[in-house]
């Protein structure tokens, strides 16, 4: 049987009142909110609260927060005025012979016939469409074929001029002069027109050569951003050069261990195999070799995350998009994975702003990275305290 709240703490402006209710003992994540203009009802397992309201509120625009163990809400006067009372009985647990079934039920009813309204609309708009296309079609018809008959109408003309003319005898004789045809010792009143409609002989073949000019990136030279690509090359090629550990204390290590590509396919390993820590000690060491490769702050990251290290996640996250620059396609995922590990831990201390903020920006690089975008969406949906579409 749920605990029904009465505490609860109120305000008021003109416009607007603010209500909290503390919720003790619960980690409030979700809630079940039913709201009208006048009835509030929220449902936090195993305390219920309910109330019907002293004036009419706006609830389309109200709003919920949830957090701390606290439901603030923020509810939109319809009218401008001072309320004497929260409640019409100033118990926030009075009902007045309302039930919420019946609430629902008139809820229900609302949207339906709002559903069937928009259905007549639409079918009237769609019939009335179909009309209009039909009307349409039926123009184009007449009007094609109404050209078609003046074409036939001009060619029938032309083919009449053309009779005329080959019957028609020049001025001042009885017959038809006709200019003999080279070559032959005939007439042909035709020559000149066949002279005319000779088709011109065909093209020779040839070979044409296109030369590529060799690219380092995905990218044709043309849409390329050359003097960004020129600065990550060099910062690559130097940072490969790079040794900043004191080499009096890795004196010990073998060879290999001396190279911070073959540290960074050690720690991948360890991570693939869970053991985080090892592989947290295997970045470590690479650093200290080459603190100039972004890839070993990023995958430093994502074993801190599993761990729990949440701020250490974020500073190696952000040391790598320090050196993941200048932006090119070449580092574009190595970009995305930095946005993203930052964001997630940000989220996990519940800085919801600033995670968002990092989503945000690593859909700007990959738009069409569903998962990031429907993360970014939870995330919006936390910040502004609305319930998730399933």
């Amino acid at each position: 049987m749920p605990v029904r709240l009465r505490e609860c703490r109120w305000r008021q402006s003109p416009a607007a009142v603010y209500l909290s209710l503390p919720v003790r003992g619960v980690r409030v994540t979700s809630a079940n909110i039913f709201c009208t203009d006048r009835y509030l009802k929220v449902s936090v397992p195993p305390f219920l609260f309910e109330a019907i309201l002293y004036a009419p509120i706006d609830d389309t625009n109200s709003t919920a927060k949830i957090g701390n163990g606290i439901i603030f809400f923020t509810l939109y006067k319809k009218e401008v005025a001072m309320w004497d009372y929260l409640t019409l009985s100033n118990d926030v647990t009075c009902l007045i012979g309302l039930s919420f079934k019946q609430l629902e039920e008139a809820e229900r009813k609302r949207i339906e016939d709002l559903k069937e309204k928009e259905q007549l609309k639409v079918t009237k708009e769609l019939e009335l469409w179909r009309k209009e296309q039909k009307d349409t079609e039926k123009q184009k018809r007449v009007q094609k074929e109404e050209e078609l008959h003046q074409e036939a109408e001009q060619l029938k003309e032309k083919k009449k001029e053309k009779m005329n003319k080959a019957e028609i005898p020049n001025e001042g004789t009885s017959e038809t002069r006709l200019k003999p045809t080279k070559g032959c010792g005939s007439f042909s009143m035709f020559s000149e027109n066949l002279k005319e409609e000779q088709l011109p002989a065909p093209r020779s073949a040839a070979t044409i050569k296109i030369n590529f000019t060799p690219r380092v990136f995905p990218t044709a030279l043309r849409e390329s951003r050359v003097a960004e690509e020129e600065e990550w090359l060099r910062k690559q090629a130097e940072a490969r050069r790079t040794i900043n550990a004191d080499l009096s204390e890795l004196e010990d290590l073998k060879e290999e261990e001396k190279n911070p590509d073959w540290l960074k396919d050690k720690g991948n390993k360890m991570f693939a195999t869970g053991n985080y820590l090892a592989a947290v000690n295997a970045y470590n060491l690479a650093v200290r070799l080459n603190n100039k490769l972004p890839l070993l702050y990023l995958n430093r990251a994502a074993c801190h995350l599993k761990l729990r290290n949440l701020h250490k996640a974020i500073e190696d996250s952000s040391k790598a998009l320090e050196l993941l620059t200048p932006p090119v396609p070449d580092n574009e995922n190595a970009r995305v994975k930095a946005y993203v590990r930052r964001g997630t831990a940000f989220c996990q201390l519940e800085l919801f702003t600033e995670g968002l903020q990092d989503y945000e920006a690593a859909l700007k690089i990959d738009p069409k990275n569903k998962t990031i975008e429907k993360d970014a969406e939870k995330i919006r949906h936390l910040i502004q305290g609305t319930p998730q579409d399933s």
